[in-house]
């Protein structure tokens, strides 16, 4: 029993055991399951949560990626957009152009974008519109012409900052505060701008781009703004320059052909290419006309003959030098008129110092060439004068005869009109001529004196008018005339009566028409000259003898001024011999003191035949023989008028001259002081009208005094 017993609680030991056992596995598995499900479900919930971190990772790749493709895209609008833009620029497309386009390439990337291109005025204080392509434009209107400032919304601010300003909430952005009702309006909610800057760092104006939703830009965005306003910059840059060079073009040639020189530019061969509006208006022609006809076409056609070998010659000898060169020659102009210009030719060289171009002007210098001629001409004048000087150089005398004939040259001086001289040899005909051009508006241009009678009559027409080359023998170059000398002055025709009948007729049409031709010339050349004439012929018996001009004689007798003998002044002969006296004996280096009064009487008492010429001459010779420091003459000097019978023969003389004297007087009285013509003293006398003339001059008889006024 004791060993069942012990079996059974064997078996019951081995039982609670079993129990034991299979309860402890039972909660062992119970635990391990407990175990397995926690592990299952955190690795679950790694599982999720690593499938979170890769729906992250992808979202940010996708994201990147598109980022990038932005870019990209981007990147690429902005490469073809610069490539545009330059090409337009090169093209010479007008400002607004460029940025319409500019603005276009920023739209062209999505269609929620608006964007706007504003330039700072000349003052630099307000924005001015410059290109919108899709804004409003009631928008546009309302924001052109906003003056910049501290705060008042994205573009006004940037320009003042000259510093991208963003906005990303219109609305709500405090910038936008006094502005805000504007873009809300045209239902604008977002604005990024930046400043457009030149390479100096001036603020030229502004560009930004506008949301409809609020919306704040990437570094990626805010970039490409920066990168389109620097090529908004270079645009308005480039634009600018060239319209400075455009406009400074156009000021260069308004001042080029403003200028009284031609000018020219010709290629490095000397082939005209272009030449200002001051020569195109001179020759008539159009610039291609010019150029049309050619080098040597143009230059036969233009220039004189006379100068075309030598201007030819001239010009290819400079061209080939390549040094600046001169050439003085004449064009002919579209009256058909040659002148005279001084043409300078200068080259222009590129940086290989090889010539590119020459320029070249052209000054007329017809002025200063016949400025020349009438200096040539004044130079023969002045050596006739130096010979005339011992003549006298002023007048002297108070006598009241004297005093008559300066109050007439008082009172014609100051006009243009023509002036007759009469009166005998060596009265002082030029000096009172003188006197008049000096009182005279003209007193500042030349005195050119003529005389007639010295010059040969086959010359005076080519002396008083000039020639050209070629009309007759001899004339070997173009001459200017005295006339043309005196253009602006005065011309002085002496002796005027012993002109030959043609050339009478020349200078009436002179008179007439203020222009003559030149010998060999059929060109009126215009002139502007006062006329006056001397004479000491009586052209009213002249013109009785049909050997002057009637019509001629009325034209130049406007004013006559009769200048009285020294027999008729006598009262002034004591001035004048104290005038000549001191002027000799300076120039003789000699000291006069006194004059005795019995030269006095003897200088009054003589009739002077000769004039004031006669007494002055008198007195150089005295002068000369006089060794002391009283003045005084031989008295025999004076006694081939004044002696006295010394014999027969010389009584019959005297008394025949007496005789000849009386009849000639006689004459003259009846024919009231005519020589020629059939009721002149002449006829009267039966003797030819040159032989009375002579013995009136040997007889010193004073035919003036036989005229009835």
């Amino acid at each position: 029993m004791g060993t069942f017993e012990s079996d059974d609680e064997t078996e019951m030991t081995i039982g609670a055991k079993r129990e034991s056992t299979t309860q402890a596995g039972a909660a062992a598995s119970r635990h391990h399951e407990l175990r397995s499900r926690q592990d299952l479900e955190r690795a679950l919930q790694e599982s999720r949560e690593s499938e979170a971190r890769l729906r992250k990772i992808v979202d940010t790749i996708t994201e990147d990626r598109k980022q990038t493709e932005a870019a990209l895209q981007w990147s690429t609008a902005l490469l073809a957009g610069e490539k545009r833009v330059i090409e337009m620029i090169a093209q010479g497309e007008a400002l607004p152009h460029v940025l319409e386009t500019l603005c276009q390439v920023v739209e062209e990337q999505s269609s929620d974008i608006l964007s706007s291109c504003l330039l700072l005025d000349a003052h630099g204080t307000h924005l001015r519109h410059a290109a919108a392509p899709r804004l409003p434009q009631s928008y546009i209107e309302a924001i052109d012409g906003v003056a910049i400032a501290p705060s008042g919304g994205s573009c006004i601010t940037a320009a003042y900052r000259a510093a991208p300003v963003v906005v990303s909430d219109i609305a709500v952005d405090p910038l936008w505060a006094d502005y805000r009702h504007l873009p809300l309006a045209h239902g604008l909610r977002a604005c990024w701008s930046v400043p457009i800057i030149s390479l100096e760092g001036q603020v030229l104006g502004t560009f930004a781009m506008y949301y409809r939703e609020p919306r704040s830009p990437s570094p990626h965005e805010l970039h490409v703004l920066e990168q389109i306003a620097s090529l908004g910059a270079v645009s308005i840059t480039h634009q600018r320059a060239a319209e400075k060079v455009r406009q400074d073009e156009r000021e260069l040639r308004q001042l080029i052909d403003f200028l009284p020189q031609h000018v020219l530019v010709l290629d490095k061969e000397g082939k005209l290419l272009q030449a200002n509006k001051t020569m195109l208006d001179y020759n008539g022609y159009t610039l291609e006309e010019m150029q049309g006809a050619g080098t040597q076409e143009r230059i036969k056609r233009d220039l004189h003959p006379d100068d075309l070998e030598r201007a030819n010659s001239e010009r290819s000898a400079g061209l080939s030098r390549e040094v600046p060169f001169e050439i003085e020659k004449r064009l002919m102009g579209k009256d058909g008129r040659y002148r005279w210009f001084l043409f300078r030719y200068k080259p222009v060289l590129n940086e290989d110092g090889h010539i590119v171009r020459w320029f070249a002007t052209a000054t007329d210098i017809e002025a200063r060439k016949h400025a020349e001629d009438r200096m040539r001409n004044e130079t023969v004048a002045l050596r006739e004068d130096i010979v005339r000087s011992s003549m006298f150089e002023e007048i002297v005398g108070s006598s009241q005869v004297l005093r008559k004939i300066l109050e007439q040259v008082s009172m014609v001086a100051p006009t243009d009109s023509t002036v007759l001289i009469l009166g005998e040899t060596g009265t002082g005909k030029e000096l009172i001529a003188r006197a008049t051009h000096n009182r005279s508006k003209r007193a500042g241009h030349a005195f050119i004196r003529v005389n007639c009678a010295a010059i040969p009559p086959s010359l005076i027409a080519s002396e008083l008018f000039g020639h050209e080359k070629g009309s007759f023998t001899g004339a070997i170059q173009q001459r200017m005339g005295r006339f043309e000398a005196a253009d602006g002055g005065t011309i002085f025709l002496d002796e005027v009566g012993d002109l030959p009948a043609e050339t009478q007729l020349a200078l009436l049409r002179v008179l007439q028409e203020r222009e003559i031709e030149r010998v060999g010339s059929v060109k009126p050349i215009p002139i502007d000259v006062r006329v006056l004439a001397a004479t000491n012929r009586d052209l009213e018996e002249a013109v009785a003898d049909r050997t002057f001009r009637q019509d001629l004689f009325y034209r130049l007798n406007i004013f006559p001024i009769r200048i009285p003998s020294l027999r008729e002044r006598a009262d002034d002969i004591p001035s004048l011999v104290e005038y000549f006296v001191e002027r000799y004996a300076k120039k003789a280096g000699k000291k006069i003191k006194n004059i005795n009064k019995k030269t006095y009487d003897l200088f009054q008492s003589y009739e002077w035949p000769g004039n004031i010429r006669e007494l002055q001459n008198v007195v150089e010779r005295a002068i000369i023989l006089c060794d002391g420091e009283t003045f005084d003459v031989d008295e025999t000097w004076f006694k081939r008028e004044n002696r006295q019978p010394s014999g027969p023969t010389v009584a019959l003389a005297t008394a025949l001259e007496k005789r000849e004297r009386e009849a000639i007087e006689t004459a003259l009285t009846n024919a009231r002081g005519q020589v020629g013509g059939r009721k002149g003293a002449a006829a009267k006398l039966g003797i030819p009208r040159q032989t009375l003339e002579s013995k009136i001059k040997t007889l010193g008889i004073n035919k003036f005094r036989f005229k009835t006024r």
